[in-house]
């Protein structure tokens, strides 16, 4: 109930829509009501009665016939127009509300969490589960109460009849209850595990479309066929038993909403053969039998749909409910100018409590506009180091500065703004090549778009385009060379115009005119910004200010080229062995300040 409770929080806000919305549902349920009583007159007090003429008859008929046909057929559409078109409106604002507010917290979780998350099961959470939440409001919030109101006067209605046919007409009510009681807590249980079935179906497609390239590269069509038939076959399962069960509690409860009916015909056929009734109210006992049990057959409906609204519910507070690993302190300033004085003391950091320290006790300072290469082998630490300056990840020891505050106490969003990243693998979205530029600026004029892709080296080929700047540049750059895409994330950078640069592996796996290219477009943006270089090609960097070389998370030495090709030590064997693995290792021009 505690998910409810939470989900009532953004029920609340259209609370008065909502009474709306039931009271023009009261109307729409209540008129139906009428018709057995309709029924009832024209046998009891038209047809049956021998005082009265054919043509006295015809014009009764005629005129309580009018009204109906007034009522159901001018007065109902309207009534049945907005009930739906209220209940719908109001159930689809309150999900716009959920989902926005998951959007948010989804910009929250730290890089942690994405590491260890599928991202195909968030979607299914985003969208599936919150989409099986609008059954609660339209059903469990609207519908239900309306069926309720609808037995309790067609009840009232029938009692006024007669209260010992109204006795038989409700005599199973109890063992109806206990039926759905007893249904609904088993069936909330197996939802939850067909919900995370789906889920899981979902969370490897998605990652095996991402990485279908692979999958035909490496001819392994039939393994990851069998991999998804495992998943597929799971959910598979899990909705078999959704469904024994489902099909159960609908045996159960239809069979009593159809034995009740019996029970009344059969009393009620003694009753009018014995003249203790009229045929008119057997009619209309027969009529309001339907009234009852349909609703009640709806209730059954709604009882299995809000056990999967319930437990998608579930889901989507538990994921609301992850920690956020970034926190900003409730006194934390905005960061507002940066001189790009950057130092990190005694720095020491682990992913996880149980791993050893990815990072060991590292002190560097760095003064603004200096330009600090971090080199070493795959696995020293080199971009998990860049990756605090941002806060991506939070020390677990020591303090990272910035113009001698501390990191953690400024605001997260403000910090990241002033730190800009080109990275080896960097995200474009499946937009424009001129929003992609954008997202570093969002308010920036064409004109500034056009002269940060002019600074990056990619106004020439993105001006080659068919439609230039308005070029489509597909999922995640796909349409777009890794050069290209290089060019337009430096562009994204000159147009953010940070203070701090972080250049992480921005030239690895490129060809070498895409090389220059992209390295004379970073040494403009490199000028006079404090730039942190993670390279692993020593040739790019050997006219760095400082190179920091790091081994199992620690500084092993420190210098400029020079200073450490004198030193003879592991920087100098390093690049040693990758001269002599160059043909041509002169050839690239190095990242210059």
């Amino acid at each position: 109930m505690y998910s409810i409770k939470r989900y009532l929080e953004f029920v609340k806000p259209y609370k008065w829509k909502i009474a709306l919305t039931i009271l023009i549902g009261i109307l729409k349920f209540g008129i139906p009501l009428l018709m057995p009583l309709i029924v009832k007159y024209v046998i009891d007090d038209i047809i049956e009665p021998t005082d009265m003429t054919q043509a006295e008859k015809l014009t009764e008929l005629a005129w309580l016939m009018g009204g109906a046909f007034f009522l159901f057929l001018i007065a109902r559409p309207p009534v049945e127009y907005y009930r739906q078109y209220l209940a719908q409106k109001v159930s689809s604002q309150i999900l716009y509300d959920l989902r926005d507010k998951m959007f948010d917290h989804i910009q929250k979780l730290s890089l942690k969490f994405y590491s260890k998350s599928k991202t195909g099961e968030i979607i299914s959470r985003v969208i599936h589960d919150v989409e099986q939440t609008k059954t609660f409001v339209v059903t469990g919030l609207m519908n239900i109460w309306l069926d309720m109101f609808t037995i309790v006067i067609a009840i009232v209605i029938m009692l006024n009849m007669d209260p010992l046919l109204t006795l038989a007409a409700i005599i199973l009510f109890p063992v109806f209850g206990f039926s759905v009681k007893f249904f609904y807590s088993r069936l909330r249980s197996l939802t939850q595990k067909r919900s995370q079935s789906l889920a899981e179906v979902q969370g490897h497609l998605h990652e095996r479309v991402q990485g279908m390239p692979v999958v035909r590269g490496f001819a392994l069509e039939d393994h990851a066929q069998d991999e998804f038939n495992d998943r597929n076959g799971n959910y598979l399962n899990r909705a078999i038993d959704f469904a024994t069960w489902n099909a159960k509690s609908y045996a159960v409860t239809h069979t009593i909403t159809d034995v009740a009916p019996l029970i009344v015909i059969a009393l009620g056929g003694y009753l009018a053969v014995s003249g203790s009734i009229t045929v008119g109210t057997l009619a209309a006992f027969t009529g309001y039998m339907s009234l009852v049990y349909n609703p009640l057959r709806r209730l059954v409906n709604a009882s299995t749909q809000l056990t999967q609204s319930h437990a998608s519910m579930d889901r989507v507070f538990e994921f609301m409910d992850e920690k956020y690993d970034i926190v900003d302190k409730p006194n934390a300033k905005k960061m507002e100018k940066v001189h790009g004085d950057v130092s990190f003391e005694n720095v020491s950091f682990n992913y996880d409590e149980d791993e050893e320290m990815v990072l060991k006790n590292i002190n560097l300072s760095i003064p603004k506009g200096e330009t600090v290469a971090l080199v070493g082998m795959s696995g020293g630490g080199k971009s998990t180091l860049v990756s605090l300056i941002p806060r991506f990840y939070d020390v677990v020891e020591g303090r990272i500065k910035i113009d001698g505050k501390d990191i953690r106490d400024v605001q997260a969003r403000s910090l990241r703004d002033k730190v800009g990243m080109v990275l080896q693998d960097n995200i474009l979205f499946s937009d424009s090549v001129a929003m992609n530029i954008r997202m570093g600026k969002p308010d920036a004029t064409d004109e500034e778009v056009i002269e940060a892709a002019k600074a990056a080296n990619a106004h020439d080929f993105i001006t080659e385009f068919p439609n230039g700047y308005d070029t489509l540049v597909g999922e995640r750059g796909v349409k777009l060379s890794g050069g290209q895409k290089q060019r337009v994330a430096i562009a994204r950078v000159f147009l953010k115009n940070p203070p701090l640069l972080i250049l992480d592996e921005a030239t690895s796996a490129l060809d070498l005119e895409s090389e220059h290219l992209i390295q004379e477009a970073m040494d403009k943006l490199a000028h006079n910004r404090t730039t942190f270089v993670v390279a692993h090609r020593l040739s790019t960097i050997t006219h760095a200010d400082r190179i920091v070389l790091m081994t199992k998370g620690q500084i092993e030495e420190e210098g400029t080229h020079e200073e450490l090709m004198r030193k003879k030590g592991s920087y100098h064997r390093l690049f040693q062995v990758q001269a002599l693995d160059s043909d041509e290792p002169e050839k690239s021009k190095p990242i210059m300040n």
